[in-house]
Order: C-alpha cells, then structure tokens, then sequence
C-alpha cells in the first residue's frame, strides 16, 4: 500500500482504535506502538526506512491521538488486547511489532500473552516491572492532572524525554513543537488510564517465555528505562540482543533518529 490508508476499528469494549497504513504493498507488515502521551506521528522519522520494505501499520494507543478513552484505569492486557482487534480488523495472522515506552510494554504483554502474533519484537525505552519510585511519579503526576489539567505536565515530562542539549538547540524547534502537542492535546482519561497501567507492570516474571525474537533499546541517559534495567530485561528473554542509543534520553527514536533507525532495520534485516 504505497497510498496513505486511515481508519477505525471498535474494539470489543466499544473504545475506537485509530489506526494509519503507509508503505509497501503485500509486504510483510509492522505495527508501531506510541508512548504515553503521544501518539503515532511519534514515529515519522522512521517511516521513510520502513515503507521501503514494509506494510507499516501505526495505531493510537487508547486515549492518545484519535482514538477513544474508554474508562480508566487500562492494564497491559487491555493494551495488548486492542492491537489484537486491530490485527483481526485487517486481516492480519502476524506481523513485527515495535513499541516505544507504553508502546513497548504493550509489545512484551502482546507477546507474551499472544505469541502467535508478533513475529520479532522491538521494545523500545521501556521497562517490565513497577518499583515504588516508579510508582510514585505516576500518583504525583496524575495528582496534577486532576489539579491543573494535562498542560501543566508538558515542560516537566520534555525534560525527562529529551537531554538538555537537543531541548536547547533551535535545530530541534519543529520536532520539539510537534511532541508538545502531542502531551498538550492527550486526554485527561488517556493520560491516567496508560500511568495506572505503569504503575502495576508485573511483566518481568513472563520475558522467558517469549519466543521471538526481541530487540531492546534505550537512551544513554533514560531515566525511565535506564541501560541497567533493560540489559536485565534482555538477559531474561531467551532470544534478545540490547543496544544502546548514544546521546539519546526517552524518545531515543526522536533525539537520534538515525542511530536508532540504524538498528532497528539492522535487527528486521532491512536494506
């Protein structure tokens, strides 16, 4: 499908998944997973590599860009779970699935629950368990929410996205506006719904027993899915390799777009 395709799907909770198609006819086909609070133009920069050789399949994640809510709070099963109705919706038995973040975490609960499905994974600065640290900044931040609404966390969650060189350098000021916009225009439930679903991440026990191949990466200097915490996360899955993207915090795929498309179409065995 060289021609932009867009559509809705309904899942069986009555939410509306948005989802887009680009790339190549009859290909094999990829879907690609957003973060919390964005949605999926999180992934333009890789677009141009993939729809060279794949039939790329983007969605929002619920309560993110166009599709519905529903009710909060979501779990990874539910998550996952969506992307399944999606994959029914189009026909599709398998596909390679890469996920950034949310979108990552929603990859290994797809996987493990549904391995079937998901034919290599790429599981993108994210994480498989839930500590009380981490807890805790999703009670603070849905807190003000609730208080000041989605605005009043946009600069707050930019400087744990990006490092302070790439925020402060004018070269980065469209992609920088674009993901501003995307936090700002999240909803309220969406927001809430994916941060009560980090909270109780219990995926760690369950990497053993993926069976495709998996991919993980992260930013040098996440802090939300810092180089330790993945390399566990690898060491765990029996058929995974780690890299690490230099110079990069959160949205490694935004911050350094082409060491990160660099190994992921290393990975697909992509030219």
């Amino acid at each position: 499908m060289s021609n932009l395709v867009t559509g809705q799907v309904t899942t069986a909770g009555g939410v509306r998944i948005s989802y887009q198609i680009d790339g190549a006819e009859d290909a094999p086909w990829i879907v690609l997973s957003n973060s919390l609070a964005t949605d999926r133009r999180v992934w333009d920069p890789q677009m141009e590599a993939l729809t060279k050789s794949r039939c790329v399949l983007r969605y929002d994640a619920r309560g993110h860009g166009q599709s519905g809510p529903g009710t909060p709070p979501y779990n990874l099963g539910l998550l996952a779970d969506d992307v399944v109705a999606l994959m029914d919706h189009l026909g599709i038995e398998t596909a390679e699935f890469m996920g950034i973040s949310l979108g990552g975490m929603t990859g290994l609960a797809l996987a493990i629950a549904h391995p079937k499905r998901v034919s290599k994974l790429i599981c993108c600065d994210a994480r498989a368990d839930s500590p009380d640290a981490y807890k805790a900044i999703w009670d603070g931040n849905i807190a003000r929410l609730h208080e000041n609404g989605i605005s009043v966390l946009c600069e707050p969650t930019m400087e744990r996205w990006f490092t302070a060189g790439f925020l402060a350098d004018t070269a980065n000021s469209e992609t920088l506006t674009t993901v501003r916009s995307m936090i700002n225009t999240t909803a309220a439930a969406g927001y809430e719904g994916a941060a009560r679903a980090l909270q109780n991440l219990d995926l760690l026990p369950n990497l053993p027993k993926i069976s495709c191949a998996v991919l993980y990466a992260t930013g040098e200097f996440d802090m939300a899915a810092p180089v330790p915490v993945m390399q566990a996360m690898c060491d765990a899955t029996p058929q995974a390799e780690f890299v690490v993207i230099e110079g990069a915090a959160h949205l490694s795929n935004l911050e350094q777009p082409d060491s990160f498309t660099k190994a992921v179409t290393a990975f697909l065995g992509l030219k």
